[in-house]
């Protein structure tokens, strides 16, 4: 495993973990397989070892550290060479990943609040909040780009309810003013934008009344 043949450890672990069951040996060999899925890609296979070993293992010594690596594996901020050219978001894909990650940490911060694993557990949770409160406002954005009002507005509310002071919540309430003012509601308007002017006092949204222009990846020339 140390000289980067994750494949033959993988093998080798299984076994261990079948003839040591039960014993500290087999923890270990345990914790080590999911290392080793994670670090050949294998990230499903390393969640199912893990999920196991938090099963059968309650009171291990070693919960802490299965339950930060769960969310490790689940932790996902590199877009990836065709991500990084078209300037995709991390926000703007699919985010079950990222809930599940979440939940591992907060798992982990709660039971094992002086664990040396919780402290990393803590800045990556608040990473994945503004990430989750991030691709709500996109889904909002792309439903008022297209037309639907009410969905963009939904999106954009169920942002606010979720995710308590992220920065994206910013452009959340701008979408429920624009979106609450297409549908005709003034009161619903009104209000969205108190909360806006309350909350962001100095708000782009607020001084140009538009959408802040996003960057364009370096291939579109139009």
């Amino acid at each position: 495993m140390l000289s980067g043949s994750y494949d033959r450890a993988i093998k080798t672990l299984e076994r261990i973990e079948g003839r040591a069951a039960g014993t500290t040996l087999g923890q270990q060999a345990q914790l080590d397989l999911a290392w080793a899925n994670y670090k050949s890609g294998e990230r499903v296979q390393a969640v199912t070892v893990l999920d196991r070993f938090i099963k059968l293992n309650p009171s291990s010594p070693a919960l802490d550290y299965a339950l930060y690596m769960k969310g490790l594996v689940n932790f996902n901020d590199d877009l990836g060479l065709f991500g990084r050219i078209a300037r995709q978001d991390i926000s703007e894909r699919d985010q079950q990943a990222a809930r599940d990650s979440m939940q591992a940490f907060k798992q982990l911060v709660e039971q094992f609040p002086e664990s040396k694993y919780s402290e990393d557990g803590r800045i990556r949770i608040d990473y994945i909040t503004n990430s989750l409160a991030a691709y709500e406002v996109h889904v909002a954005r792309y439903y008022y780009n297209r037309g639907a009002y009410l969905a963009a507005a939904n999106r954009g509310q169920a942002a606010l309810m979720e995710f308590q002071n992220a920065p994206a919540l910013e452009e959340a309430l701008f979408l429920m003013v624009q979106s609450y003012d297409k549908l005709g509601l003034e009161q619903l308007r009104d209000d969205s934008r108190r909360v806006l002017q309350a909350s962001f006092p100095d708000s782009y949204y607020l001084t140009t009344g538009k959408a802040k222009p996003k960057d364009r990846a370096w291939w579109v020339i139009w």
